[in-house]
């Protein structure tokens, strides 16, 4: 199979890589995150997973022009987006309005292969609620540090899970990949898949 660079520093993406069997090489995008907000905000994070793909595609020689996959996921909550939190005091802000709550998580995706004119992206959102929390819970939780670098401050499949009382849509996605979506987009793009497809 041809190697694919992940535009991303996420150790849960590149984990569903090696759980699909993907050869590739981690390659972070460093773009400064700014979402369009002229754009509705799932086509917006499309739009932001295109051009961390494209900044890392543009980095590479034209013989070495080959598979590059970006990503992007946010918390949607009171038409407010979370991002990923500064600091404990900013994390411990948005689990509080995350508690006792139900939030939308969109995760966006985009593969590009400019060697072959390829450009796409889509896009998955699915639904959390979170048990109501108490101060102390937030505390504790914030002591595992898991909202280090975790849009919402938390890790669905981390010690997070304790304080979700259900999801609907893909679990996947909420933890940053939409696999059903993902493996779909290598297929309509001819990806030579060797075992699978």
């Amino acid at each position: 199979m041809e190697t694919i660079i992940l535009a991303s520093a996420s150790e849960q993406r590149r984990a569903f890589f090696e759980l699909i069997g993907l050869p590739f090489k981690t390659i972070p995008s460093n773009l400064e995150e700014h979402i369009d907000k002229s754009l509705e905000l799932d086509l917006a994070l499309e739009k932001l997973a295109m051009e961390k793909a494209k900044k890392v595609s543009q980095t590479l020689k034209k013989s070495e022009k080959t598979w590059v996959f970006g990503a992007d996921t946010v918390i949607f909550l009171d038409n407010e987006v979370l991002g990923k939190p500064k600091d404990r005091e900013h994390a411990r802000q948005m689990l509080f309005l995350l508690q006792g709550q139900t939030h939308e998580v969109i995760s966006a995706i985009s593969l590009i292969n400019e060697a072959r004119n390829i450009f796409d992206s889509c896009s998955n959102k699915s639904s959390v609620t979170f048990s109501p929390m108490t101060d102390k819970e937030i505390e504790w939780y914030l002591d595992t540090n898991e909202w280090k670098g975790a849009a919402g401050a938390y890790k669905i499949q981390g010690l997070g899970s304790c304080f979700i009382s259900s999801i609907n849509g893909s679990y996947s996605s909420i933890m940053g990949l939409p696999l059903n979506e993902f493996y779909d987009m290598l297929k309509r793009n001819s990806y030579p898949f060797d075992r699978i497809g």
